[in-house]
């Protein structure tokens, strides 16, 4: 009896040292774990400080720190108006979907991020539209990436000879695709994320000639007294310019303009089951306008920013249609 118990409490001790191998790894391993971190880390700051052969220090600079947390409040809306001639009578009509809102928290370390969105009109019912927003903006090249799926158009229509009529939700759906890529040309000084990220600090005024690339798809069905269905796909090409004003230190004003001149437009109108020809009207344009404005405080910053998208096709002769999708954003963020 004696042995056996024995026997089980060598058996329990080594299964017992065996577990708190496991659990508990050895000094060698850790210090392995430890090198790994080490090394990525490493490649990490060495991706994200490698900036300083490119840029003018004496303008632009990376923030000293590795993290970076900020909070944002978002808030975006569409607007279409129409105008023309229908019979001899001018008419014109203006469409607006409910503003989105959303709140976000973003996390960086060295350059990689990582964020959460949350929009309390959905999670409550009251939203029901689509949208997605995907934004790069780096020191040469950047891009906005917006997509909408929205249902929830209100507004009126007016012509001549005749009273406004109000447009109810639900009658008028839009899919809509914008996309804006630039490159700026004086990067070494001049920075939009520093405008628009954070994850660049403008310490001198200066600005930038920008060429741009603009392209917008949309598919819209209207059905009150007849069904109309629109479809347009334009791709524009052009520049513009973008200036960062520092007035004092710790302060970022920014404001630029990318108008494009649309150099491909497919465009066709549908009225019940009859096609109506629509023509080519120069010019026809996209244009993206961007603002912001930073504060430092310390190891903090806080702001506001916005962004622009207008395209104007046609004409007021026969049927001009412009849309215009923007968004702003509040924010306040620390760098650790």
């Amino acid at each position: 009896m004696l042995k056996l118990s024995v026997c089980v409490l060598l058996t329990f001790a080594v299964e017992a040292n065996a577990q708190s191998d496991i659990v508990n790894p050895t000094q060698e391993q850790k210090s392995r774990l430890q090198q790994r971190r080490e090394q990525v880390d490493r490649a990490l700051a060495s991706r994200y400080y490698r900036y300083k052969d490119d840029i003018d220090t004496t303008y632009i600079i990376r923030p000293q720190t590795k993290w970076t947390v900020v909070g944002r409040l978002n808030v975006s809306g569409a607007e279409i108006e129409s105008e023309g001639m229908e019979d001899g009578r001018h008419f014109i009509s203006e469409m607006k979907a409910n503003k989105k809102v959303t709140l976000s928290v973003g996390v960086s370390y060295l350059g990689l991020s990582l964020s959460a969105a949350l929009n309390p009109a959905k999670l409550m019912g009251k939203y029901h539209d689509y949208e997605l927003n995907f934004n790069l903006y780096g020191k040469r090249f950047g891009f906005d990436f917006i997509y909408q799926d929205a249902k929830n158009f209100t507004g009126w229509h007016d012509m001549d000879g005749m009273e406004r009529i109000d447009l109810p939700e639900d009658v008028l759906s839009v899919k809509t695709l914008n996309v804006n890529a630039y490159y700026a040309f004086n990067h070494r000084r001049f920075s939009y994320p520093a405008a628009f990220t954070q994850s660049y600090i403008q310490r001198r005024s200066s600005g930038s000639f920008l060429v741009a690339v603009s392209g917008q798809g949309q598919q819209a069905k209207l059905n009150w007294d007849q069904e109309m269905k629109l479809k347009m796909s334009n791709i524009g090409i052009g520049g513009g310019y973008g200036y960062n004003y520092v007035p004092s230190r710790n302060w970022l004003l920014h404001i630029s303009s990318l108008p494009t001149f649309i150099v491909y437009s497919k465009t066709s109108l549908t009225i019940d089951d009859t096609k109506v020809p629509m023509h080519y009207h120069f010019p026809e344009v996209i244009i993206t306008g961007r603002g912001a404005v930073v504060r430092q405080i310390g190891n903090k910053f806080l702001g506001l920013s916005m962004v622009f998208n207008f395209t104007g096709i046609g004409d007021k002769e026969n049927l001009a249609i412009h849309n215009m999708k923007w968004r702003a954003r509040a924010f306040f963020g620390i760098r650790l």
